[in-house]
């Protein structure tokens, strides 16, 4: 399969056979990037704002999932899993959804705009995880540290980090080096898109940048 990202937390997953998904599609007139002009069958929405549910960027969507639940669509296997509702000070903070997304047996998770360490419940809901698309950039969402805490829980062959600052990004967040940091890193080589197959998931958790593209 193809995991292309387009900036902020909004990527695109392709194979062969299978239905295409866009995850968290934003509104570039509040969000910056160029807009989204994007086909899909599937789009999933981790809460309502405007950098991660403007819909209406991608074409042909004949399912837009925007909370808890479990889908097949077109041959994907959707976990849908709520987060962030625990032990919430105020009640206006947005609530989150997770997906996993399972293509023939490669899972790839969504953390959304996950602004809590996930409960040990919420982490055994999410199963196997072999890639992880993460936020490490802060805001409303998780800052490295947190991130990185993440990513020891879920263990995935791949993370893929999202929703950090980048030259055309409008939005105050941070540099994608703290996370790199945090995970004891040099900074890697970034790559325009990622090829996942079954033999190619390393042993261990390995971090892939990569370049948003122009949607």
């Amino acid at each position: 399969m193809e995991i292309t990202w387009y900036g902020h937390s909004c990527f695109r997953l392709t194979e062969r056979n299978y239905v295409t998904v866009v995850t968290d599609p934003y509104d570039s007139k509040k969000i910056g990037y160029e807009p989204l002009k994007l086909k899909a069958e599937i789009v999933t929405v981790s809460h309502d704002a405007p950098g991660h549910s403007y819909s209406e960027a991608v074409k042909g969507s004949t399912h837009v999932l925007t909370g808890a639940g479990e889908f097949e669509i077109g041959g994907v296997f959707i976990t849908a899993v709520q987060t962030d509702s625990a032990g919430k000070k105020s009640k206006e903070k947005v609530r989150n959804t997770v997906y996993v997304f399972d293509y023939d047996g490669i899972t790839v998770a969504h953390l959304g705009d996950l602004q809590q360490i996930p409960t040990q419940s919420e982490i055994e809901l999410l199963g196997t995880v072999n890639v992880a698309l993460v936020p490490v950039g802060g805001g409303s969402s998780l800052n490295a540290a947190k991130a990185a805490e993440v990513v020891s829980m879920l263990e995935p062959n791949l993370v893929i980090p999202m929703h950090y600052s980048t030259p055309d990004s409008k939005i105050d967040l941070e540099s994608i080096n703290k996370f790199i940091k945090e995970m004891g890193l040099s900074k890697p080589e970034s790559q325009p898109l990622l090829k996942v197959s079954r033999s190619s998931l390393p042993d261990e958790t390995h971090v892939v940048v990569l370049d948003y593209q122009k949607g």
